[in-house]
């Protein structure tokens, strides 16, 4: 077990004998009141800790449309124990028993690979993934679905976003004949190929002088979309490039030297899966997070609080300026990506619908800024 000036900070690797038996001995736990609380449903999650435990939970909720609207969380040592307050879209307790069982089957899963409930996305097994990214432009999206129509291929579902002039998009394809996924290498070699020439769009410069080029990956099955494309815009380095435009999060980043940890603090306006978004980017640049709170009952105000101590997985806090800059304007980029900052002249409606080939549609959804195949 890795420790780190007599502090644990990894959990023991799968084919360790004895973190099996310590599992076994202590399965995770879930227990859901609606009696404690008078106006939310109390979620309590006791199991032992993994990088990314966290996220996996908060993704099960949001999956379920539900509003996190107060958050405890304790990590120290091999445990996880989290609570969570929750209700739905309504502000209503979540008394669903369909609910509430997919709840703990999710959260109590042994194997750690927490499921998206049944109303998500189709089983990814079923179809190809394309990852993109690149500049964003005026008739990108149309020359991405031209190359894909032109090689014959149906798009099942797909999700882009864009932000401060970067492009990234998940999309989830089959060979339009069989409705199969596209397995061939030279078909699949042409076909990003093509798509990678569309990201690369012109060769401008970026403000920092640099000329950005596009990326194109394809695969058999996918993760979580939005999980994917926060990774995505993350590896791009799109929180890099320094937006004008003043950011919507206030984040803090603070030493706390005498328990080696590094306090995040971050407040600005609450929004959907805010939280699920935050604790992305904290994920991706591998923190850990051993204790934290989080607060969206902002009243009429409507301002979210999330007050985090974290070290990075190697054990140390933030040690540098460069990499507290970084953390600081990831979290703001998380922020970002999915607030509504329609600058436009003409109003954007809250859906636009584009009908494609074998009657898959496309929706642009103006309250996260992004596309959405249906």
């Amino acid at each position: 077990m890795a420790r780190c000036g007599g502090l644990e900070v990894e959990a023991v690797e799968d084919d360790d004998e004895y973190a099996k038996l310590v599992r076994r001995m202590n399965p995770p736990r879930v227990v859901i009141d609606n009696d404690s609380c008078d106006n939310a449903t109390v979620i309590r999650v006791d199991r032992v800790k993994k990088h990314g435990i966290l996220l996996e939970a908060v993704q099960v909720l949001v999956d379920l449309k539900l509003v996190i609207t107060k958050a405890y969380i304790s990590s120290d040592g091999n445990w996880f124990m989290d609570v969570f307050n929750v209700t739905d879209q309504d502000g209503n307790k979540v008394k669903s028993k369909e609910v509430t069982d997919c709840i703990k089957k999710c959260l109590e899963s042994e194997d750690y690979d927490l499921l998206p409930p049944a109303s998500s996305a189709a089983p990814s097994e079923e179809t190809t993934c394309i990852e993109l990214t690149g500049t964003d432009r005026p008739g990108l999206l149309s020359e991405v679905c031209a190359v894909l129509a032109s090689l014959s291929c149906n798009i099942v579902k797909a999700e882009v976003w864009t932000h401060d002039k970067r492009a990234a998009a998940v999309i989830d394809i089959t060979d339009e004949a069989s409705g199969l996924p596209i397995r061939d290498a030279g078909r699949l070699s042409q076909l990003q190929e093509l798509l990678c020439n569309v990201m690369q769009g012109d060769s401008n410069c970026d403000g920092e002088g640099a000329a950005k080029k596009g990326s194109t990956a394809v695969s058999l099955g996918a993760a979580n979309a939005e999980r994917r494309l926060h990774r995505l815009m993350l590896d791009d380095g799109e929180e890099r490039s320094g937006c004008a435009v003043k950011p919507k999060a206030k984040v803090v980043v603070m030493d706390c030297t005498e328990r080696r940890y590094t306090v995040v603090i971050l407040r600005c306006r609450d929004r959907p899966r805010l939280l699920f978004d935050t604790l992305c980017a904290l994920t991706d640049l591998h923190y850990v997070i051993f204790h934290g709170t989080v607060d969206a009952e902002g009243g009429s105000s409507k301002e979210a609080y999330q007050e985090y101590y974290v070290r990075h997985v190697d054990g140390h806090p933030v040690r540098s300026d460069a990499e507290r800059l970084r953390l600081v304007r990831a979290l703001e980029a998380a922020v970002e990506r999915r607030s509504s900052d329609v600058r436009a002249p003409t109003p954007i409606p809250d859906s636009i619908a584009i009908v494609t080939h074998r009657q898959s549609s496309v929706h642009v959804c103006k309250s996260c800024r992004g596309w959405s195949w249906r």
